[in-house]
């Protein structure tokens, strides 16, 4: 019995040896809340608890067999998988449906979003060509890089899909920013953003979108009508308290006054049932996955890897404050999900598989390197 014991222990130890055990810890508790307040959500579904399951399995076996590829033929592979991704992302402007757009293709056994594939690969793709050049980046190459960032985010926001477009191209412009482009250049590039908003407000943004802007500024406009999420999300958060109402105990989502209880907001039902401490111990989980994304990155000992693990820990940190910002009204509502919270399949899957090439870095770290 020992000798199979040992057996099994060593079988384990080979089968995880590349996985990352401290940040794999803290994702699996924020999957196990999740799957718990989405049972709550989803007026006790075990179906959908069934299917963000396995989805979640299929996310953690990516992860694992990513975190086994050394980042050295990740960085090969980089252009292909870049190249690859670009094709649905063509894809669903042609035969993709949604609600406000095409977001999504139909492939009859589940919905797919081509745009959570280049959260992975667009920061692959820059931490790649950025790796190639000398650092910090040249006026050339951050011309050719922002090419890199801008040609896919705008095939996202013509689905249109404001919010993963703006993630996508935020996880590109971190990759410029661990290269060492001075705060300068974000600054002037958030001016000439800025300095279009009014074309945008009058040729480019949809009916649905400026409603959204509009609500952000001033929701008690329209409580009845497009007021109605944040006004609703924000009694949720308030009713929680300090301990919440209990599991299974939340009002607003139950009485079907909570919108998107599955999805997007699902985090206001957190808020509720478990109240501040339920949202404080969640947020210690996502920041701890942060900090050991960075440190990862800090302790990598080429380019490409420190890179890519710096920009996927950033972008992770992003997803939850520009939900928990739509959530309680510092931030207009722009559709973006919660990290292993909300029900959906497409970005569990890529959250989970950027998150195996962050442990790749850590597992293929070798004791001399490069750039």
């Amino acid at each position: 019995m020992r000798v199979i014991l040992r057996y099994l222990w060593d079988l384990l130890q080979r089968f995880t040896r590349t996985l990352d055990l401290m940040m794999l810890a803290a994702l699996l508790a924020l999957m196990a809340i999740g799957l718990a307040v989405l049972y709550s959500a989803g007026e006790h579904s075990m179906r959908m608890v069934i299917a963000q399951g396995s989805r979640f399995g299929v996310g953690l076996l990516a992860m694992w067999g990513l975190s086994r590829m050394p980042p050295s033929q990740l960085r090969n592979w980089t252009p292909l998988v870049y190249a690859l991704s670009m094709i649905p992302l063509l894809l669903v402007l042609i035969v993709g449906t949604g609600k406000h757009g095409r977001h999504w293709i139909d492939l009859k056994v589940f919905y797919f979003q081509p745009a959570e594939l280049l959260k992975l690969s667009l920061p692959m793709m820059v931490a790649w060509y950025l790796n190639r050049e000398a650092l910090p980046p040249k006026l050339k190459t951050v011309l050719i890089a922002a090419v890199l960032i801008g040609v896919p985010t705008a095939l996202i926001l013509l689905q249109p899909d404001f919010g993963t477009a703006m993630l996508v191209g935020i996880s590109g412009a971190f990759a410029l920013y661990l290269a060492g482009l001075p705060w300068w250049w974000f600054g002037a590039a958030f001016g000439a953003v800025a300095a279009t908003a009014p074309v945008a407000w009058f040729w480019l943004l949809r009916p649905y979108q400026k409603d959204r802007i509009l609500t952000f500024l001033n929701p008690e406009t329209d409580p009845l009508g497009t007021g109605w999420n944040i006004i609703q999300s924000k009694i949720a958060i308030g009713a929680g308290g300090m301990t919440g109402k209990g599991w299974l105990q939340g009002s607003q989502s139950h009485l079907n006054y909570l919108p998107e209880h599955t999805t997007d907001f699902i985090f206001a039902v957190l808020s509720e049932e478990f109240g501040w401490t339920g949202v404080i111990v969640v947020l210690a989980l996502y920041l701890f996955v942060v900090g050991r994304c960075l440190w990862i990155a800090a302790d990598a000992r080429d380019g490409y890897s420190r890179l890519i693990a710096g920009a996927l820990g950033l972008a992770f940190f992003v997803y939850v404050i520009v939900n928990g910002g739509m959530i309680s009204g510092l931030l207009p509502v722009v559709g973006v999900p919660m990290p292993l919270l909300s029900y959906g399949g497409t970005s569990a899957v890529s959250l989970l598989a950027g998150l195996g090439v962050v442990m790749a870095v850590r597992a293929h770290r070798p004791v001399h390197g490069g750039r």
